[in-house]
């Protein structure tokens, strides 16, 4: 079946025709039928010379040298003089990484590394083949790593715009900027159909809808790698794509991260598969296998759809890459170890840290036959094929600029990106015509988000969870604040920014910007659509600007639609701006008339998935009985006769963040705190906190941090003891291990022993403890002093630990005296303080 007769027989199919996604099947059956999967005519011609040319290369490899193009190592646990020893196939550098440990490097330090790596791979070495090193990133909304890039809108955005010719510039104008460092491929684009926006990664996506996200699958493609079979095919100002993440992520049950698809293959291939129908079509190279899993099998071991129907019915002749560790979560597999992966069709395993080890045991499984040398030699002539197409060997090690530094934040890509931000916007409400906005009268700007870069530009923004970045780390960007105050002015008008909503001078009207914190998977996971629940301080805002008879326009800052009702019906006007990136003012282009009076940008987003009518309500699921379905936004010419919205949540009680294990000093509905003496005996209650061991040796008492007596104060003394937060039900933590999530702690040292044990530790519920010497790092840090400290998950699973069952997740034990006050205990991707392993 042609490519274009299939997409318009089956991605007719929407999600609520199929099988409900995240539904359990009768029987979660995992059977894949290859035959039953479309047949992909590649635009990318055969070339007979290339062919030849790729089983030369390889008649030419050591066989050590060929397991050296399966690995890909990060750049924090790799240097460039490695390679003169393994012939690694790639590098990447991961969210949290930079040039020399530094996240925040120009550009100018990012092409200076990248060159280092590239002349390495191909410096003569004794008994080596010089092949050229991919470098990978993760260039998901621009070259985002990358201090002063342009950063786009985030794709659930660009889905609302409904414009596949704007993604293809897009793409193009991304890939000039990757190329401006000399990085040749990026982790791009996210091929996801997300079914449930409780999903972190629902904004890597760029809708709900299989065909859409189909349209612009093979739109990114081709603006990153060039028309195929063209002349600047993967040449000069392209790079190598990678759809991704293959298969059925934005699929899983609960939007679970790393979850399962628990769906029929049918909805499988017509909904989560649609996006890679075309990128393959449009010639991809490269496709990133999922952490996730189809109806109980990881995908990474899936030997059907990977090889046999991606590589197999879909004729896909570029590489498998692996993502972060996750080979490591197949059943008898470690991070170091994992032949199942490679002989299922994974051709490049991503092994950021454990990499030496796993490049040493995946060699002696190909010596021992467990790896067989011809899925080897198949690996590597696909890793090889596409180093040849991208020209990589014709560069040498001259590496001549690809793309001047200038084209970072290039002013033609700032103007791409706000009319993306312009085109994107999605008008939910507008009440008595209160936009667009005469900007000749007073404004008034307010909200934690009118002035805030990294909350408008959202995760994968210069760190991985879009935290922590400054102003100053976005040197070509403008504000949402600054957009507005500059055309308010240039009207002859006046601009007020007040974050707090507080005015000597009543204004005309009040822009409220406003929304969710930057996050990334792991962080991004909800278990209500509920819109910061337990903290209403937006909506108090809202409420009294309105109650002060002030015209309100509320701008919402999310990746996601969220349950919001009581913001909306506090607003005369609602827009969600999802993520717009560094160009806020797109934002004031369509909410401000222009001077004269009249519009110069209308309304133009339409929702790219439903939007839910409760916290609880899974609005993909709900149809037209969603708040506001799939497709809906309104124009300036539509009249809003809308009424209040329900107010009820539909949220029970008690329902605490996965991942909040001590809150207030207090543990949380997922933890009981416990007490024990060394010499045996424990005492605990659930939710609130016991005086004392039943020996006494371990007594708390209440402190005040930020509120009154909002901590717990824990003094050991005597044979001393433990403290230990206990799960309610055993805690799988192997994705959160894997995803370089930490244990986070805001502690106050008050006392620290000069000599004796203390220990930080886990215990696991099929009887394994883990503990880590912990006295020194709190020697280290300031007395008195409230600091959140963090520890790496792994540190504990390295520590023999089974994370995928904890019965404690937080142990401090100590036999000297020594006293702590704790505030929270928590999952968290960054800390002030991160305490590194202590060596095995």
């Amino acid at each position: 079946m042609r490519l274009a007769a299939f997409l318009a027989a089956v991605l007719a199919v929407s999600p609520s025709q199929a099988q409900a996604p995240g539904k359990s099947l009768a029987a979660a059956d995992a059977t894949v039928h290859p035959q039953a999967w479309p047949r992909v005519a590649s635009r990318l011609p055969h070339d007979a010379a290339l062919e030849a040319r790729v089983q030369s290369l390889l008649s030419t490899l050591s066989v050590e040298d060929k397991v050296g193009q399966l690995i890909q190592a990060d750049i924090a646990a790799i240097k460039p003089d490695d390679l003169k020893t393994y012939r690694l196939g790639s590098v990447l550098a991961g969210g949290n990484s930079g040039p020399n440990g530094n996240e925040f490097a120009k550009p100018a330090e990012w092409r200076a590394l990248v060159d280092q790596f590239h002349r390495a791979a191909l410096q003569p070495s004794p008994g080596h083949a010089s092949i050229p090193l991919l470098f990978g990133i993760d260039a998901v909304h621009g070259n985002n790593n990358v201090v002063g890039a342009t950063l786009f809108p985030q794709n659930s955005a660009l889905g609302a715009t409904r414009d596949p010719a704007l993604i293809r510039e897009i793409g193009a104008a991304t890939a000039q900027e990757v190329r401006a460092v000399d990085i040749d491929w990026t982790f791009a684009p996210t091929l996801a159909v997300p079914q449930d926006d409780r999903w972190g990664r629902t904004y890597e996506g760029y809708s709900q809808d299989p065909q859409l996200v189909a349209q612009y699958a093979s739109a990114m493609v081709e603006g990153l790698q060039g028309e195929p079979g063209g002349k600047d095919f993967l040449r000069a100002g392209h790079v190598v794509a990678a759809a991704k993440h293959f298969l059925g992520d934005g699929g899983t049950f609960e939007g679970r991260d790393q979850g399962d698809a628990r769906v029929s293959e049918a909805v499988l291939r017509d909904v989560h598969g649609a996006g890679y129908v075309s990128a393959v079509g449009a010639g991809v190279q490269t496709v990133m296998a999922s952490f996730s899993s189809w109806n109980g099998q990881k995908m990474h071991g899936n030997r059907a759809l990977l090889t046999d129907v991606l590589k197999g019915r879909m004729g896909f002749d570029g590489f498998v890459v692996g993502d972060w560790n996750a080979h490591g979560q197949l059943e008898g597999c470690t991070n170091d170890s994992c032949a199942k992966a490679i002989n299922a069709g994974v051709d490049m395993l991503m092994a950021p840290d454990g990499w030496r080890a796993l490049y040493a045991n995946t060699l002696a499984q190909v010596k021992s036959g467990e790896i067989p040398r011809a899925r080897l030699d198949d690996a590597v002539s696909r890793i090889l094929r596409v180093k040849l197409r991208a020209g990589l060997f014709e560069q040498g090690t001259k590496l001549p600029a690809m793309a001047a530094v200038s084209a970072i934040g290039a002013g033609d890509h700032r103007a791409l990106a706000r009319r993306a931000v312009r085109e994107s916007l999605v008008l939910l409400k507008n009440r008595g015509g209160v936009l667009p906005i005469d900007p000749r009268r007073h404004v008034l700007v307010a909200g934690d988000g009118a002035d805030n870069l990294s909350k408008q530009s959202g995760g994968w923004t210069i760190t991985w969870q879009g935290t922590g970045v400054a102003a100053e780390n976005f040197p070509n960007a403008q504000s949402i604040w600054s957009g507005i105050e500059q055309q308010v002015k240039a009207a002859g008008g006046t601009a007020t920014l007040s974050v707090d909503g507080s005015f000597t001078q009543k204004p005309d009207v009040a822009i409220v910007v406003f929304g969710e914190e930057p996050y990334a998977e792991f962080q991004g996971d909800l278990k209500t659509f509920a819109y910061k629940p337990g903290n209403e301080h937006d909506l108090q805002l809202l409420r009294s600007l309105h109650a002060r008879g002030v015209p309100v326009v509320a701008v919402f800052l999310a990746g996601r639609p969220l349950w919001v009702n009581r913001e909306i019906n506090a607003s005369d006007a609602f827009v969600m701006a999802w993520l717009p990136g560094s160009e806020g003012g797109g934002v004031a282009d369509v909410l401000l008339r222009k001077a004269d009076g009249s519009v110069d940008h209308d309304f133009h987003g339409k929702l790219s998935y439903a939007w839910p009518r409760t916290a609880v309500q899974v609005a993909q699921e709900a149809g037209r009985a969603a708040q506001y379905p799939f497709g809906y936004g309104l124009t300036y010419a539509d009249r809003d006769t809308a009424k209040a919205l329900p107010e009820v949540s539909g949220v029970v009680a008690g329902q605490d963040p996965a991942g909040l294990f001590l809150e207030r000093g207090k543990p949380t509905s997922l933890t009981q705190l416990e007490l024990s003496d060394a010499a045996g005996g424990a005492q605990s209650t659930v939710g609130s906190v016991p005086a004392a061991s039943p020996g006494g040796n371990v007594k708390i008492v209440g402190v005040d941090y930020k509120a009154q007596e909002d901590a717990r104060r824990v003094k050991w003394s005597g044979a001393g003891g433990s403290l230990a937060l206990v799960a309610n039900a055993p805690l799988d933590l192997n994705r959160e291990t894997n995803g370089d999530i930490q244990l986070v702690m805001t502690l106050r040292v008050d006392e620290v022993p000069a000599a004796g044990e203390v220990s930080l530790g886990v215990d696991c519920a099929k009887g394994c403890r883990a503990r880590l010497p912990f006295r020194a790092a709190l020697g280290g840090l300031p007395k008195g002093k409230w600091v959140r400290v963090g520890v790496p998950l792994k540190c504990f699973r390295d520590a023999g630990a089974s994370m995928d069952a904890l019965h404690a997740p937080f142990v401090i034990e100590s036999r000297a005296p020594l006293t702590l006050s704790l505030s929270q205990v928590q999952l968290d991707a960054r800390a002030d303080t991160v305490l590194p392993c202590p060596a095995r």
